[in-house]
C-alpha cells in the first residue's frame, strides 16, 4: 500500500521555525522526484519546493527562497522541509508529493496544517 505520511505541522509564532517530514512507503521513493506543495484557505495549491531523486538539485518558489530548505534521506524514505522565518503568509496545509520521473505515477500525502500566528 502506497503511503505518504506528513508530520511536523502545527502552530508557530511569526519568525519561528518548523520542520515537516514526509515518510514514504509502499514504493521505491528513492527513484521519485519529491516535492512539497501548500494550499492556503481560498487559494490554489502551489508548488513550494522540489528535490530530485538523488537530492542533487532543488528548486523553490520565490516566496520561500532563503527561508525553506528541502532535503531527503533515501535510506529512511523520508523527505523534509525545514521552514525558518515563518510568516502568517505561510499558513497553509502542506502536502507531500511524489512523481516518478519516467512515467505518469504520482502520489500525494494527506497534508499537514501549518499555522503561523501570534
Amino acid at each position: 500500500q502506497v503511503q505518504l505520511v506528513e508530520s511536523g505541522g502545527g502552530l508557530v509564532q511569526p519568525g519561528g521555525s518548523l520542520r515537516l517530514s514526509c515518510a514514504a512507503s509502499g514504493f521505491t521513493a528513492s527513484t521519485y522526484v519529491m516535492s512539497w506543495y501548500r494550499q492556503g484557505s481560498g487559494k490554489e495549491r502551489e508548488l513550494v519546493a522540489v528535490i530530485t531523486n538523488t537530492g542533487g538539485r532543488t528548486n523553490y518558489v520565490d516566496s520561500v527562497k532563503g527561508r525553506f530548505t528541502i532535503s531527503r534521506d533515501n535510506a529512511k524514505n523520508t523527505v523534509y522541509l525545514q521552514m525558518n522565518s515563518l510568516s502568517p503568509e505561510d499558513t497553509a496545509v502542506y502536502y507531500c508529493h511524489a512523481k516518478f520521473p519516467f512515467g505518469p505515477r504520482v502520489y500525494w500525502g494527506q497534508g499537514t496544517q501549518v499555522t503561523v500566528s501570534s
